[in-house]
């Protein structure tokens, strides 16, 4: 077991090895609290994470760039710099490796415990809103924006406090959605993130990724880092659907634990010996989108704040959604069924799905490779437990 000076240690020679010297060079120096060395470092290391596809990055300069946002951040906050070292902080967070999270978090923590100067008795001085007051639920209205057939063809079966064996033998062996209700009123977040004060108290300086554009297949998508005071702001606000900001798919909680205390992994997560690969956040406004596609694994969303309209195929109606060819795509369908085209998709004019509005306190159960489409009605916090199967199951028909 290496300690925090053996891992530098043994970071370092790596680097040397995929040919970083003038990297190595720059972090002596930035050890010794030159600034400019450390900002070299940072540079150098963010270049070699664009030099190609996220995938192709050399594992070492993912755990490089986490050192010199270590180095940066240990500077600006002896300069009393707090809020620019959160920021690299939090960049190590998002694009760092593994090798020296413990340290990233450990520093994250003592820094976020000294700023404290825009915290007044615990919260901000904000003008505090709820997250429940920003909507209006109207189902006749709510009826105009969705997809065309929405409501009107199956129901995703809901069973109020599922045990685990029924789940498991009713939906999980047998490869089928379920809404499950009445579990998690117990958690903290479900009082906790209706109300803005709380997440900035806890997030507020943080630097979090999110998506501005209506989904990630539009040609107008792109991808931005913003606090999350900035995010917050822009929920409230919500001027432009064209340009609605969503913090999506974000394994938020390994960023920021305070929240992930707020949360637990269901027990039907454990079915088939599950093993958790991500819990991820989805946090925005009314009218965000995600696009018709299906994901590898299991599948329990929580609908935290707010509802969503889900729409579910199965499995099997694969080559009736026209998946996309290009490799980076091709788990998403080329179908935009917000605008859908019955002459240029024929094979999807009539195709049965399920459907529903998930509330408030509900759990949705998504199985792997069923494709889905996702519509916030209200400003939304949901988390998705990801996990895998690892007991040899072989699905009831």
């Amino acid at each position: 077991m290496f300690n925090d000076v053996e891992r530098r240690r043994l970071l370092l020679r790596r680097i040397m090895e995929e040919g970083g010297l003038a990297f190595v060079n720059s972090t002596k120096l930035a050890e010794a609290g030159n600034l400019r060395e450390a900002e070299a470092a940072l540079d150098m290391a963010w270049e070699q994470l664009h030099s190609g596809p996220w995938d192709e990055v050399v594992s070492t300069w993912r755990d490089a760039y986490a050192l010199a946002c270590l180095l940066v951040a240990e500077i600006r906050s002896c300069a009393g710099e707090l809020q620019e070292a959160l920021r690299v902080l939090d960049m190590g967070l998002i694009m760092g490796g593994s090798l020296l999270r413990r340290e990233l978090d450990v520093s994250m923590e003592n820094i976020a415990a000294m700023s404290t100067t825009t915290v007044v008795d615990g919260f901000r001085n904000t003008n505090g809103w709820s997250l429940e007051s920003l909507d209006t639920w109207n189902l006749a209205e709510v009826l105009q924006v969705l997809p065309k057939r929405s409501l009107a063809c199956m129901a995703v079966e809901k069973r109020p406090c599922l045990s685990l064996e029924s789940f498991t033998c009713d939906y999980f062996l047998r490869s089928y959605p379920v809404i499950i209700s009445d579990c998690i009123d117990h958690w903290p977040a479900r009082k906790k993130w209706k109300k803005s004060d709380y997440l900035e108290k806890i997030a507020g300086d943080r630097t979090v990724p999110v998506e501005v554009g209506k989904n990630y297949l539009s040609s107008d998508w792109k991808q931005e880092l913003i606090t999350f005071s900035q995010f917050l702001e822009r929920t409230k606000s919500n001027i432009s659907p064209s340009n609605v900001t969503y913090l999506a798919q974000h394994p938020l909680f390994d960023q920021i634990k305070e929240l992930r205390n707020d949360i637990m992994i269901p027990d039907y997560c454990y079915a088939g010996g599950g093993e958790i690969q991500s819990l991820n956040a989805w946090f925005g406004p009314t009218g965000t989108v995600t696009p018709l596609h299906h994901d590898p694994h299991h599948n329990i969303f929580a609908q935290v704040v707010g509802r969503k309209y889900v729409r579910l195929y199965p499995e099997s109606a694969s080559q009736d959604l026209y998946p996309h060819t290009e490799f980076m795509l091709r788990n998403s369908s080329q179908i935009d069924l917000d605008n859908f085209d019955a002459k240029e998709f024929p094979r999807t004019a009539n195709l049965e799905f399920f459907d529903c509005i998930l509330e408030e306190g509900e759990l949705l159960y998504i199985p792997p490779k069923w494709w889905h489409y996702v519509r916030s009605l209200s400003t939304s916090f949901s988390v998705s437990f990801w996990w895998r199967a690892t007991s040899d199951l072989t699905p009831v028909k």
